[in-house]
C-alpha cells in the first residue's frame, strides 16, 4: 500500500480561466491539496511544467496514513498537457497504472462523478494528450460530469465558459465527490471505488 500515485488535475493555467468548468480538475486537486494540508509549488528541479504537492492522501483502516502521492496541476495549456504529466510521472518513477487524471466530462450529466481505466477520449484534447505522452490509456480517470451545452452551442465555448449559478451552487458538492472518488481509487483500488461511486446513493 506504499506504492507512490500520481493524481493529475486537468484545466488551463493562471486566473482568466480558474472559473471555467474545464477547469474542475485544479478545483478538484485544489481540495485535495486543502485536505492533506499541503500546497502546490513550482519545483526548482526536474523541468517539471506543473505545480506538484507531496502528501499522503486519506487514511487507512486502523488510522494510518494512507498512500503517498504526487498531486499535480500542469501550467500548461489544457491541449498539451501530456508532457507535464508524463514529466512528473518519469521524474517521481511512476508507472501509468498508478496515475489518476481528474477531467471535466461532457457525456456526464452535471454533477456526476464516473471512474474508468483506459478506453477513449471522448474528444476531451487533454485527455487525448496525456495518453500520447504516457504511450497508453491505460490510466485511470475521475470523469466530473459538466453536462452538454444546451442548444447549438459548441462544446469547445461550452467548456472555456463559467458554471452557471445554479452549478456554482451545487459546486461544493461535487468536487468534494470527485475528491473523494479519487481519494478512494488510491486507498481501496479502482473496482472498491467504482463499486462505491457508480451504485445509486
Amino acid at each position: 500500500m506504499d506504492d507512490l500515485w500520481l493524481v493529475v488535475g486537468l484545466g488551463n493555467p493562471g486566473p482568466t480561466y480558474a472559473s471555467h468548468r474545464h477547469n474542475v480538475g485544479h478545483r478538484v486537486l485544489d481540495e485535495l491539496a486543502a485536505r492533506a494540508g499541503v500546497t502546490f509549488a513550482r519545483p526548482r528541479s526536474g523541468g517539471a511544467r506543473a505545480e506538484i504537492a507531496e502528501a499522503r492522501l486519506g487514511t487507512l483502516p486502523g488510522g494510518a496514513p494512507g498512500p503517498r502521492v504526487v498531486l499535480a496541476k500542469p501550467v500548461t495549456y489544457m491541449n498539451v498537457s501530456g508532457g507535464p504529466v508524463a514529466g512528473v510521472a518519469r521524474y517521481y518513477g511512476i508507472e501509468p497504472e498508478n496515475v489518476v487524471v481528474v477531467h471535466d466530462e461532457l457525456d456526464l450529466p452535471f454533477g456526476q462523478v464516473r471512474l474508468k481505466k483506459g478506453g477513449g477520449e471522448g474528444g476531451h484534447n487533454g485527455l487525448r494528450d496525456v495518453s500520447k505522452a504516457l504511450g497508453t490509456r491505460d490510466y485511470v480517470r475521475v470523469r466530473v460530469g459538466i453536462g452538454r451545452p444546451p442548444g447549438r452551442m459548441d462544446p469547445a465555448d461550452f467548456v472555456l465558459r463559467d458554471f452557471s449559478s445554479v452549478e456554482r451552487k451545487e459546486l461544493p458538492f461535487l468536487v468534494p465527490d470527485a475528491a473523494d472518488a479519487a481519494e478512494a481509487v488510491v486507498l481501496t483500488g479502482l473496482e472498491a471505488a467504482q463499486l462505491r461511486f457508480h451504485s445509486p446513493r
